[in-house]
């Protein structure tokens, strides 16, 4: 019969196989903005403005970077992005295997505390 500890690290294991590559990632919030000029351009006195795309990464002490795209870009950056997601949900969920072998350990190797 197989341990909880090599349940977890087969689990793990198999977690981190269907990863995807990890050059392969973005970080940040993909943004669809307008941008509107003040006058002398017919499609903004329309009303109707230019669309961009904009890659948002957010740092430590609220600093935002904006990383403009063009268009052909955009499916790169989805799919860069949802990598990421998938690899930072695969971290979190071996850390939760990692601390529930903790808890499993401490347990084991802790005396039974039985009151008289």
């Amino acid at each position: 019969m197989m341990n909880h500890k090599a349940a977890s690290k087969g689990q793990r294991a198999l977690l981190l196989r269907g990863l995807p590559d990890l050059t392969d990632i973005l970080r940040g919030s993909l943004l669809e903005r307008t941008i509107r000029h003040r006058q002398g351009c017919p499609k903004c006195d329309r009303g109707e403005g230019h669309p961009v795309w904009v890659l948002a990464i957010g740092y430590p002490k609220g600093v935002i970077r904006h990383i403009s795209l063009h268009p052909e870009q955009v499916p790169e950056v989805r799919h860069q992005l949802e990598n990421y997601r998938q690899i930072k949900a695969a971290l979190e969920r071996v850390c939760e295997f990692n601390q529930q072998q903790l808890r499993s350990d401490r347990a084991k190797s802790e005396p039974s505390r039985r009151r008289p």
